[in-house]
C-alpha cells in the first residue's frame, strides 16, 4: 500500500510523465483493438487481422496528442475528434481511434466548468456519432456506432463528476483553512485586548498610588525636623499607599498566571462602592475633594462599575499631580436615564491647568469608556481648571455577531 501511494505521489509530481504513460497505454489498447474482428461468424473473432497503414498513423497521432491534454484540453479534443472522424470515413475495417477522443473529452470535462462540458460534450457526441452512423461500411444502427455515443457520454459525465468532487474537496479545505485563520485572528485579538486592559489597570494603579506616595514623602521631608509627629503621619500614609499599590499590582499581575498556578487573585475588582475609600486616600494626601452622588440605588455591571471607578481615580490623580497643592476637586456621580454620568472638576489653582499632554491617563480613560459604548469629554474649564465628564451606559451593549460566510 505504501508503494502504491509513493508511486501515486511521484506521478502527481510529474504530470507530463503521467500523461505520456497514459498516451502509451491508450496507444497499446487502440493497436490491440485494431487486430480484433468484431464481425465474425460467431460474434467477436479473436483471429488476428492487419489494420491499414492510415489507421496506424491516426492511432499514433491521436495518442501523441494526449501527451498535451493538460496544457490545451480543447485543442487536443479537436485534434483527436478530427482524427476519429477521418477513421470513421476511411477505415475499413475501422480501428478504435475514437478512444483517444474519449480520453480527451474526459480531460475537458474534468478541467473546465459544467457549462463548457455540456456544450463541448454534446457537440463531440453528435459529431462522432453522426460521422460513425453516416460514413463507413457499417449500417447506422450497428452497435459500434451506438458504442461511440455511449462512451463519449460516459467520458463527459465521468470528467464532470471528478471535477465536481475536486472542487468540493477544495472548498472544504479552504473553509477549514479560513476557519483556522479566523480562530487564530480571534485569539490574537483577545490577547491584544487583554494586554491593553491589563496595561490600563497597571497604569491606573501605579499612577494613583505613586502620586500619593510622592506627595506624602514630600510632606514628610518638609516637616521632618520641625514637626516629627506630622512626618510620622505622612510616612504612615506612604506605607498605606504603597501597601495598597502592591495589593492591586499583585491582583493585576495575577491575571498573567498560567491556569495551573496554585494561586490566583480572588479579590473583586474595585467599583463605586469603594469611592469613599478612594477619596479618603486623596484627602489624606492634602487634596480637598467634595463628592455628590445620586446613584445609590443603581446596580451597575462589573465592567461599568470598574470603568467609573478608574475614571474617577485617574482624574483625581491628574488633579493631584498637575493642579497644584491648593487645588480643590469636585466629583459627581449621577444617574441620568439609561446612563450614569461621572464628572470630575478642579479649580486649577496651581501652575498647571490640567494633565500633561502625551500621557497615557486620558487615553486609558477614553479606551475604557469607549469599550463600553460610552462617551468621554475632557478639557480646560472657563476661568481655569480642568473637567472630565464620562457617560457610561447602565446596561452594557456588545456589537451584534456576524453570520459566518
Amino acid at each position: 500500500m505504501s508503494t502504491l501511494e509513493s508511486a501515486r505521489r511521484r506521478l502527481k509530481a510529474h504530470p507530463a510523465a503521467l500523461d505520456a504513460a497514459l498516451a502509451a497505454g491508450v496507444l497499446i489498447c487502440m493497436v490491440a483493438g485494431s487486430f480484433v474482428d468484431p464481425h465474425g461468424k460467431h460474434g467477436v473473432n479473436w483471429a488476428l487481422r492487419t489494420p491499414d497503414v492510415l489507421s496506424l498513423v491516426l492511432m499514433v497521432l491521436g495518442a501523441a496528442a494526449l501527451v498535451f491534454r493538460r496544457r490545451a484540453p480543447i485543442r487536443v479534443l479537436g485534434i483527436t475528434g478530427s482524427l476519429s472522424v477521418v477513421e470513421f470515413v476511411t477505415g475499413d475495417p475501422r480501428a478504435p481511434v475514437a478512444m483517444a477522443a474519449v480520453v480527451a473529452l474526459y480531460t475537458v470535462a474534468a478541467a473546465t466548468d459544467r457549462s463548457t462540458t455540456w456544450r463541448v460534450g454534446l457537440l463531440t457526441m453528435a459529431l462522432l456519432t453522426g460521422a460513425a452512423m453516416l460514413a463507413g461500411p457499417l449500417p447506422w444502427y450497428a452497435q459500434e456506432n451506438l458504442a461511440v455515443f455511449a462512451w463519449s457520454g460516459m467520458a463527459a459525465a465521468g470528467g464532470d463528476a471528478v471535477r465536481s468532487r475536486r472542487d468540493f474537496v477544495q472548498a472544504i479545505r479552504e473553509r477549514a483553512e479560513k476557519a483556522e485563520r479566523t480562530r487564530e485572528e480571534e485569539a490574537r485579538r483577545r490577547v491584544a485586548e487583554e494586554r491593553l486592559r491589563i496595561a490600563r489597570d497597571l497604569h491606573d494603579v501605579v499612577a494613583h498610588h505613586i502620586a500619593l506616595v510622592n506627595v506624602q514623602a514630600g510632606v514628610a521631608a518638609h516637616v521632618m525636623d520641625k514637626r516629627p509627629d506630622q512626618a510620622k503621619e505622612a510616612l504612615a500614609h506612604v506605607r498605606e499607599a504603597s501597601r495598597s499599590a502592591l495589593n492591586e499590582l499583585r491582583a493585576t499581575v495575577g491575571l498573567l498566571r498560567q491556569s495551573d498556578d496554585p494561586e490566583a487573585p480572588t479579590e473583586p475588582a474595585p467599583g463605586l462602592d469603594r469611592l469613599d475609600e478612594l477619596v479618603g486616600t486623596f484627602r489624606s494626601a492634602g487634596l480637598h475633594v467634595e463628592v455628590a452622588r445620586t446613584d445609590h440605588d443603581t446596580s451597575l455591571p462589573a465592567a461599568v462599575d470598574l470603568a467609573a471607578y478608574r475614571v474617577i481615580q485617574e482624574a483625581l490623580t491628574n488633579v493631584q499631580k498637575h493642579a497644584g497643592t491648593a487645588a480643590k476637586a469636585e466629583v459627581s456621580v449621577v444617574r441620568v436615564g439609561p446612563n450614569i454620568e461621572i464628572t470630575v472638576l478642579d479649580n486649577g489653582s496651581g501652575q498647571d491647568d490640567g494633565p500633561v499632554s502625551g500621557g497615557h491617563g486620558l487615553l486609558g480613560m477614553r479606551e475604557r469608556v469607549t469599550a463600553l459604548r460610552g462617551t468621554l469629554t475632557t478639557g480646560p474649564r472657563y476661568g481655569g481648571g480642568f473637567r472630565v465628564h464620562a457617560i457610561l451606559p447602565v446596561k452594557t451593549r456588545t456589537a451584534p455577531a456576524k453570520d459566518p460566510v
